[in-house]
């Protein structure tokens, strides 16, 4: 996951939707930005001033919060609303009275990381004061103050504690900026429509109708043992879930199995439950799934930062924390396979895979050989200020690490699936070139964290090794593939909308996929291959999410793919 909390990545996107239709609403989206003191605000603003080129357009406050609360348009606004349609009028109520669930100390605290500043100082370009200021102190005042007082987090709030007498939107930046964003998502679902079409034309002429059904739990038993590991070289600990796997086949049988072992590594905000149901699938086929929890960029990190125990949502040592964490995991695994009498026999670390979701993504590429590029990085957050890749926000944070960096790759793991990973900036194609061992990267296209034509369609052309894989997921978010909450865990409460649409779709085709992936390039059993085809995908796609899958992708293809999504808006100039 990325350095913003889920609610604000999906309000950012929706914010410039909003600019793009000249409505000022939707700034408190961005939800978190710090001031000192809570007090009362001199002004309020009393006035939106809508403004493009030398035009300039006045919206009474209090017009906008009669219609919010009544429905009723006055004489002041009814100029404005006749310019929205009739389904676009009652989604205006909304945004100006929703509400986002922030104490002014979560506001206060996101705005003090890199990340929350580059976000404000893009929408003070648009939003400005008065006397057409930035409005990067005042938004910042503004929205803590808001968060503090009632009703809470709601546009209309804001503007009531806006400190001036008006603010002005910048129509033109607001278009410009909505235009980029709408640009990346028409290319994406273009391409993705496209890699899709193609799949469905190509045939492996492969018989899955009698292939078992992997998205249905396999035949072992299993069992959860919690372990807590401590690296005394770093001063690290951490809690680890480890699920193994029993024969339930054979009745009267208590044999246990050498199992093969696939890592599972969350992403950020998340924790060892993230990928339970998933862990528990892996570990019914067989598999020893070994779970860690990251602990400086788990749930407890952001509760912290949200909560003012901690200063920034994630570490920069993270980028290199989490694959030593899992390099010192499989060591540890190894001394207690011959020191712990309930392990010994149990685990076949020699036959390893890796598995992690977004940040934990970029974690499996890392240890499968795929190191930080550092010219990459820095040339890619040169611009940072301007990207609409909130995974940027997060991969640029990697820039105050020392350089270099090695022994990162550990030769124990044999596969990795990624994910939604983020490894545009942090890694790139030098970097992904140099995987040797079989990759499967999932992407969903309606991803608005980790855009899937930049962080994962693209890196796919960068991959080289002989056994590599596009999942993709039509319709598919950062969070589709993310397990449900499990009893005593605490991650970050993701609302369902930015979760996406019928995410249990989305979990069984993960659950297919991984089981075929492992079986085949960990466990080494190749009847397992049959079902890394295209026929399998479209066998078990379920509509709207339509699933496909792409065994190779060249750069020129991929460009060619774009200029083709481009030539409508080109012929339309």
């Amino acid at each position: 996951m990325s350095a913003i909390a889920p609610r604000q990545q999906l309000v950012l996107s929706q914010l410039f939707r909003q600019l793009a239709h000249g409505l000022p609403v939707h700034a408190w989206g961005l939800g978190l930005l710090p001031v000192v003191g809570i007090g009362t605000p001199a002004l309020s603003a009393e006035y939106v001033n809508v403004s493009y080129g030398a035009l300039e357009r006045s919206i009474p406050v209090a017009s906008l919060e009669i219609y919010a609360q009544t429905g009723i348009v006055d004489q002041d606004l009814a100029g404005y609303i006749r310019f929205l349609s009739p389904e676009q009028r009652p989604k205006l109520r909304q945004i100006l009275l929703a509400r986002a669930d922030l104490s002014h100390v979560a506001v206060s605290k996101f705005l003090d990381t890199p990340q929350g500043e580059i976000l404000l100082k893009r929408l003070g370009a648009v939003i400005r004061t008065d006397a057409t200021q930035t409005g990067f102190y005042a938004l910042r005042g503004a929205l803590v103050l808001a968060a503090a007082r009632p009703p809470g987090l709601t546009l209309l709030n804001v503007l009531r504690q806006f400190p001036t007498h008006s603010l002005r939107i910048d129509l033109g930046r607001s278009l410009q900026i909505a235009g980029d964003v709408e640009k990346l998502v028409s290319q994406t679902n273009q391409v993705t429509t496209a890699l899709t079409q193609i799949t469905q034309v190509v045939t492996q002429d492969q018989d899955v109708t009698s292939l078992a059904d992997l998205r249905e739990s396999g035949t072992f038993g299993w069992r959860l043992k919690s372990l807590m590991v401590t690296d005394g070289s770093r001063h690290r600990s951490f809690p680890v879930d480890l699920y193994l796997p029993q024969l339930r086949s054979t009745p009267g049988s208590s044999k246990l199995l050498a199992a093969p072992v696939i890592v599972i590594s969350h992403g950020l905000g998340s924790d060892r439950t993230t990928f339970a149901y998933l862990a528990r699938h892996l570990a019914s086929y067989g598999f020893a799934v070994v779970v860690p929890e990251h602990p400086g960029s788990n749930a407890e990190q952001m509760q912290a930062l949200m909560t003012g125990k901690a200063n920034q949502a994630v570490k920069p040592s993270e980028f290199i924390d989490r694959p030593l964490d899992i390099k010192f995991l499989l060591d540890e695994l190894q001394r207690l396979s011959q020191t712990e009498p309930w392990l010994q026999g149990r685990l076949n670390l020699k036959q390893v895979g890796i598995m992690g979701h977004s940040l934990g993504g970029y974690t499996a590429l890392v240890l499968v050989g795929a190191p930080i590029d550092w010219r990459q990085l820095q040339n890619a957050c040169q611009r940072e200020a301007d990207t609409l890749n909130l995974s940027l926000l997060l991969q640029c944070r990697a820039l105050q690490l020392s350089q270099p960096l090695n022994g990162l790759q550990d030769s124990r793991v044999k596969a990795a699936i990624a994910l939604n990973p983020i490894s545009s900036g942090i890694l790139g194609p030098d970097s992904l070139r140099q995987i040797q061992v079989p990759v499967m990267l999932v992407a969903g296209s309606a991803d608005t964290i980790a855009p899937a034509l930049l962080e994962q369609i693209q890196p796919f052309t960068w991959l080289t090794s002989l056994d590599r894989y596009l999942v993709l997921i039509s319709g598919g978010t950062h969070f589709s593939t993310t397990g449900e909450a499990v009893p005593g865990s605490k991650p970050l409460p993701i609302p369902s909308q930015v979760i996406g649409f019928n995410p249990s779709a989305s979990r069984r085709y993960i659950r297919a996929f991984s089981v075929a992936f492992f079986e085949t390039y960990v466990a080494n059993r190749s009847q397992y291959r049959s079902y890394l085809s295209v026929d399998y995908a479209r066998a078990i796609s379920t509509p709207p999410l339509d699933l496909s899958l792409i065994h190779s992708l060249s750069a020129d293809q991929l460009t060619q793919l774009i200029k083709t999504s481009l030539m409508p808006s080109q012929k339309s100039h």
